[in-house]
């Protein structure tokens, strides 16, 4: 009840003319209300008639009348304005940055309900009515609203466009399709939507493949790297076990040394110590010799010393030592000697397989980089043929689909929806994923080496259906004297050695695009590194007559 008496009162103080919530009311002597600038702008359109009427009554007036602001209506219309705001100041009926607003609300807009492509504007439902009450307004093509409304309009014809230019790729109005197109394969928006709307869907069934596939390969790269974490692991404790090991065994075998030594050195202190003793006692007994006779060589009495000399004489003392010299600190030399080579011979052992081990870990390669040697590549080598579907009328095919060759006559080849109408290419019949390598072996003035999407366009003389001209494919242009790389339509001049063999390498799932000069070596000519979101397919253009190129068997 309460929105309906708000509703009522909105009524009753809008303007008749723009159907908004009045400003600046005026009332005429007739007593009708309008916004001044409605009101004024009314009249202003008939004095050229020098007759002034009401819109509501139309009452006429001779001259124009004078207008006087309404103070009541006014201070109604902003206490209203108030309420509205103080009761929903966020109302989602209005039109917030990112909504497509009504052109002809003058205060608050409100979200627009309708586009007029003929008005060229966009309409609320209440500023919507009159196209639905009157009779003209009822021929109009209302549309759901949009902020690019203007870009559906022909700027030079001022005209709906409805019809598409698949010549020149682009929406024209019928008009435009009589006049500057009136040669051009045109069609209509509709019938454009239908094919666009087939490729579209072709386009989605790519893609959700490429999602599935991906997903799968990201769940093989989880798993992967789960195995190399928990490989890194084991090896890591593998190593650090046969590592403590060695240790071990060495701290065994130093323990072993140091006991063997400890024992020799204890039996050889022993009979050096018996020796030692032995010797002793035997300069004790000299030195007894010594002293008794000392003491007999001064006895006096002849006979006495002749008898004493007999029996001391007897007595024999070894005069020889049986001691064999040798240097200090010499006794283990030969030992240490040992252990010095041990040593040495483990380090070189140690040095030697260490580094065959570090080699090892670095032949570690899950995701193996761009091979080095065109044998690495031939790895990757996959069978490619071409695609007569897709050829232009005048390429002939030959050696299996695997040759390309630009004739002077048309080779009468069937119409079919992925055939190059304008530019002289043709694909490969197989798609490209994963690791793939092949090789173009070329002749003539100028051959183009490219892989594309599939989606790429084939009608038409366009930037879309040209090799390298666009974001969908990817061209190395070759002439006898040089190299051009172009993507994008933007073109790199390329340095390298001359070959009329050329090496493509893909790897899809990395991103990676290569071209090699391919003759006793192999040279990299260019390489890229991108994203790829299609499928790809190999792609060949001739531009001379008789020139030809042709898918090498690897």
């Amino acid at each position: 009840m309460e929105q309906q008496r708000a509703e009522l009162q909105t009524g009753k103080l809008s303007c008749p003319i723009c159907l908004d919530l009045l400003k600046e009311p005026v009332t005429t002597s007739c007593g009708h209300s309008y916004c001044r600038t409605c009101i004024s702008n009314h009249w202003d359109a008939e004095k050229d008639n020098y007759i002034y009427t009401c819109p509501q009554c139309r009452e006429k007036f001779i001259r124009k009348p004078d207008l006087k602001k309404s103070t009541m209506l006014a201070e109604l219309v902003e206490e209203l304005k108030k309420n509205r705001l103080q009761d929903d100041p966020d109302d989602q009926r209005f039109a917030a940055a990112e909504d497509v607003a009504c052109d002809f609300c003058t205060e608050r807009k409100l979200k627009a309900f309708k586009s007029c492509l003929n008005c060229v504007a966009s309409y609320c439902e209440k500023h919507l009515q009159p196209h639905h009450e009157s009779a003209a307004l009822k021929r109009h093509k209302l549309v759901d609203p949009s902020k690019k409304i203007k870009e559906m309009i022909c700027s030079r014809h001022d005209e709906v466009m409805k019809m598409f230019c698949r010549t020149d790729q682009q929406c024209i109005c019928i008009f435009c399709s009589m006049e500057e197109h009136k040669d051009h394969n045109t069609v209509s928006a509709a019938v454009e939507r239908t094919e666009k709307q087939r490729e579209l869907q072709e386009s989605l069934a790519d893609i959700y493949k490429n999602i599935q596939d991906r997903e799968k390969d990201v769940e093989l790269l989880k798993e992967k790297e789960k195995t190399i974490n928990l490989s890194a692991d084991q090896t890591v404790e593998h190593s650090e076990q046969m590592f403590t090991e060695l240790i071990r065994l060495l701290h065994i075998r130093s323990s072993e040394l140091e006991k063997e030594v400890r024992s020799k050195q204890q039996t050889e202190v022993s009979a050096v110590r018996a020796l030692q003793e032995k010797l002793e006692q035997e300069i004790s007994e000299l030195k007894k010799r010594d002293a008794e006779l000392q003491q007999l060589s001064h006895t006096e009495d002849h006979i006495q010393f002749v008898l004493s000399y007999s029996s001391l004489s007897a007595l024999s003392v070894s005069t020889h030592s049986s001691i064999i010299h040798r240097g200090p600190g010499s006794c283990f030399e030969e030992v240490t000697a040992a252990v010095l080579e041990l040593r040495e011979h483990l380090h070189k052992v140690l040095m030697e397989d260490w580094t065959k081990v570090c080699h090892t870990v670095e032949r570690v390669d899950v995701l193996p980089l761009e091979p080095k040697t065109r044998a690495g590549f031939l790895k990757y080598s996959q069978e490619i043929t071409l695609d007569p579907n897709t050829a232009h009328r005048y390429l002939r095919l030959s050696e299996g689909n695997r040759k390309v060759t630009l004739m002077e006559e048309d080779q009468l080849h069937p119409d079919h929806p992925d055939r190059f109408t304008e530019w002289v290419q043709v694909l490969s019949r197989e798609s490209l994923t994963g690791r793939c390598y092949w090789e173009v072996e070329w002749r003539g003035g100028g051959v183009c080496v490219s892989i594309t999407y599939k989606s790429i366009s084939r009608a038409g003389r366009g930037e879309e259906c040209f090799f390298g001209a666009n974001n969908k494919s990817w061209m190395l242009f070759c002439s006898p004297k040089s190299y051009t790389f172009i993507h994008n339509n933007i073109e790199s001049p390329v340095s390298g050695p001359q070959s009329s063999r050329i090496g493509v390498y893909v790897d899809h799932t990395a991103g990676i695009l290569s071209f090699y000069s391919v003759s006793e070596t192999m040279t990299l000519l260019h390489r890229v590194i991108t994203t790829f979101t299609e499928p790809l397919h190999a792609g060949v253009s001739v531009s001379y007559y008789g020139d030809n190129a042709k898918l090498c068997k690897l």
